[in-house]
């Protein structure tokens, strides 16, 4: 019942350009060039906890399809992804595309990247917002809830900083 969700979310959550991997490496790269100490322990905290949801999402995607076989996933248009990946997790975008470097932004210039993180941060709650309005699944609603308001949490922090550091060069 579930299924049709968790295949395509196999491909959304994690890899694309929006996802937690390329947040959490964003933020982890971002904090060298970091000048401030508090920046540097924001970027380094909140990088750590977004591969703490990439381990979330993998772990519900896992859960959700164990058990199912190639015609599960064939049924809903997805037989390709199982043929490379059968039920594993692999990085990639909605459309398929594996994960890229080229989704990390670092300019080495603090507030470019904090503007950077709080639109990756947005975006990442509306894709939350997407899957909440297809998941029929109370459990994983749940989850994406949870996943949701740190997303949330993380653009109210990066906004903290970015008023920082703007006040530091008045």
């Amino acid at each position: 019942m579930f299924l049709s969700f968790t295949i395509d979310y196999h491909k959304l959550g994690n890899g694309g350009p929006d996802g937690e991997l390329g947040a959490s490496l964003r933020y982890l790269s971002q904090r060298f060039a970091q000048t401030d100490k508090s920046g540097i322990a924001l970027l380094t905290d909140i990088g750590t906890e977004e591969l703490g949801h990439l381990e979330m999402v993998g772990s519900i995607v896992t859960q959700l399809t164990k058990g199912e076989g190639a015609k599960s996933f064939d049924r809903y248009g997805v037989g390709d992804y199982y043929i490379d990946h059968a039920n594993g997790v692999y990085p990639a975008s909605a459309a398929g595309v594996p994960f890229s470097a080229a989704y990390l932004q670092s300019k080495a210039d603090p507030i470019a990247d904090i503007m950077e993180d709080m639109a990756a941060e947005q975006k990442a709650r509306a894709t939350y917002d997407n899957i909440l309005r297809i998941s029929d699944d109370p459990d994983v609603t749940n989850i994406i809830r949870y996943l949701r308001e740190r997303e949330v949490v993380h653009f109210q922090r990066f906004g903290e900083l970015l008023d920082k550091l703007q006040s530091k060069i008045k």
